[in-house]
């Protein structure tokens, strides 16, 4: 052991360590060193005893895995959890989700419907999160009080809504938050053009080009049903990828949420630009919106993601969910048992969602020189055991109840199952109130 690594803030010991890099590894009975809120090293157990540490943590029985990133949702729409069930995409939307968010959508709104979101995903696992929703002023002022990480993509549109008058203003606003979000490590603020059929392409092409200049992060709805891309080429001529690509806007930097109506041409557009596909699978299932073709995408050398959408339209904000759902719907689709494995699932969930933020330089596995956000997983329960493999456990077994502790950059924001930095019951009766004036 290096002198650097004999001294460390906290030291956390677990029966395994998935540290993600290698991808298949598992560290049985070894420590993780924390300083600084960065990760110093991991080593064997009897080698961090000799850790001098302000603070030690043994978890026998329990897996420690790199928190989970949720590459897509629409944190404050948790208040609309259950509100509009059992309908089509664009009715969903048209008739019952953009007239309630018309009426109710405010800085009140945002706020309370963001931390009960951020208290559900951090019960989770949840460490990083990027959010497309109205005001995200006030999620950014919520993440740096409840400690976690966040990509804000800041919508745009080409009509009125709470936020704004139109894309003029969306832009405005935008670019001021990322000036404002500057200086904040957890932060990190990214175009959110909503969709193909929301935002013209004169639009997008203003988009790619402060994109291009600022190096920004674009995330956007897209090729979320047939019928939209059906829609597109009928009006334009081109598929909505093509056309991103021809302005522009397909590159490293963008995120493209959904994807359910896929060709070959489309697949090898985004493997040749570098674009990074989020895949919604639950979401994509309530809506019958379409499959993602994962298997196809990731053979072709593109990076895919998870992320949960909002609750709305979900109706949870839990990546267990999506990582076992994405690994049975992969391969019911592909008619094959051995596709996308629960390796490639975690992976997905972690380390896929933090390349495709821009932030797998600082989290998405469990390597010295990152931060160390990280989850400790209960295996010990009747509902994993026997345990023969903790990858296939966490994956195909845990539902999230099985998260005792979270840590983000060393800072614990939940310790046997109770949250550090948000007031859950005040969270919580804020949640029915809403209930009483969305629904009366």
């Amino acid at each position: 052991m290096s002198p650097e690594n004999t001294a460390a803030e906290l030291v956390i010991h677990a029966e395994w360590i998935l540290p993600l890099e290698p991808a298949d590894a598992v560290l049985a009975d070894h420590a993780v060193a924390i300083r600084d809120g960065d990760i110093v090293s991991v080593l064997p157990r009897q080698e961090a005893l000799a850790i001098d540490t302000d603070e030690r943590v043994d978890l026998p029985g329990h897996a420690l895995i790199p928190g989970l990133v949720n590459a897509h949702g629409h944190a404050p729409m948790s208040l609309l959890r259950g509100f509009a069930d059992d309908l089509p995409l664009m009715p969903w939307l048209e008739e019952h989700i953009w007239p309630a968010e018309q009426a109710h959508a405010s800085d009140e709104f945002v706020r309370d419907g963001a931390a009960l979101a951020m208290a559900e995903m951090i019960l989770a696992g949840t460490t990083t999160f990027s959010d497309m929703y109205y005001f995200p002023n006030v999620v950014a002022d919520l993440v740096q009080e409840a400690g976690m990480r966040c990509q804000l993509a800041a919508p745009v549109l080409d009509f009125p809504s709470p936020w704004g008058s139109g894309p003029d203003e969306y832009i405005s606003k935008c670019l001021a938050l990322r000036d404002e979000c500057r200086n904040r490590d957890r932060l990190q603020v990214a175009f959110g053009p909503h969709a193909p059929y929301t935002v013209s392409e004169p639009v997008l092409e203003r988009l790619a080009t402060y994109a291009a200049e600022l190096d920004m992060p674009v995330h956007m709805h897209l090729h979320e049903t047939a019928a939209e891309v059906l829609n597109a080429v009928e009006a334009t001529g081109e598929r909505p990828l093509d056309t991103l690509r021809r302005i522009g806007l397909l590159g490293p930097r963008t995120q493209c949420v959904h994807m359910t109506d896929l060709g070959a041409q489309d697949i090898a557009a985004l493997a040749e630009t570098g674009a990074h596909v989020v895949h919604c699978p639950q979401s994509n299932m309530k809506l019958a919106s379409g499959t993602c073709p994962v298997t196809r995408l990731l053979e072709a050398g593109v990076n895919v993601a998870l992320g949960t959408d909002g609750a709305a339209s979900n109706n949870d904000l839990n990546l267990f969910d999506e990582m076992h759902t994405a690994a049975l719907l992969a391969k019911l689709h592909d008619d094959d048992p051995s596709a996308l494995p629960a390796a490639t699932a975690l992976h997905m969930a972690t380390l896929g969602g933090a390349r495709a933020l821009g932030l797998d330089h600082r989290i998405g596995s469990i390597a010295p020189g990152k931060a160390a956000d990280l989850v400790a997983v209960d295996l010990t329960g009747p509902s994993t055991q026997p345990l023969y493999n903790p990858v296939s456990q966490i994956v195909y077994a845990c539902n999230g109840s099985q998260v005792n502790h979270v840590w983000i950059a060393g800072q614990r924001l939940l310790h046997d199952r109770r949250l550090t930095t948000l007031d859950l019951t005040d969270t919580l009766a804020r949640a029915r109130h809403w209930r009483g004036v969305i629904a009366p």
